[in-house]
């Protein structure tokens, strides 16, 4: 008699590679991020992380022997490969403090900028409320305005970049 093959087995110890490739193939076709399936004591989490840029996804091989049982279930998990950011181009301006932006000077009027305009060195790019205190912040320099990275009435970090300026 032949052994049975661990995709096509009942038996809880043993990770059914089979329905973990199904279950890949779920996140993949749906969208989804994460999907679990649990079977007695054994568990399956298949999770995929996603970035902003598209990324090749590389998936682990399941062990195809019988997984040791301990206390907490087994999990299976598959991620996906981390895309590094782009880096940017130009210059980031960064928040002074924690706050609320504000991109004109009152409701209804025009914003301070937007992409592609050019300002020049302490020219206010938009205001950061903190404590009731409007801050204005400016241009550290002329250039063109590249990217608006916040919007009205946004709350940022400190050190949170606001602007990048070309």
């Amino acid at each position: 008699m032949s052994k049975p093959n661990p995709d096509e087995s009942d038996d809880n110890s043993v990770i059914d590679t089979k329905t973990v490739r199904t279950l890949a193939m779920i996140l993949k076709s749906t969208g989804l991020t994460e999907i679990e399936v649990e079977r007695g004591d054994l568990r399956i989490r298949v999770a995929r992380e996603l970035t902003a840029a598209p990324a090749h996804q590389t998936y682990v091989a399941a062990p195809s022997a019988p997984a040791p049982v301990a206390s907490p279930p087994a999990v299976a998990q598959i991620t996906a490969e981390v895309a590094a950011p782009a880096a940017r181009i130009g210059d980031e301006v960064k928040s002074p403090m924690v706050g609320t932006v504000y991109m004109q000077s009152q409701p209804g009027s025009p914003p301070f900028i937007k992409t592609g305009d050019r300002v020049v060195e302490g020219q206010t790019l938009l205001i950061v409320e903190a404590m009731k205190t409007m801050n204005p912040i400016p241009a550290p320099r002329a250039g063109t305005v590249l990217e608006v990275l916040v919007g009205d009435g946004q709350p940022v970090e400190f050190g949170e970049p606001l602007v990048v300026i070309e």
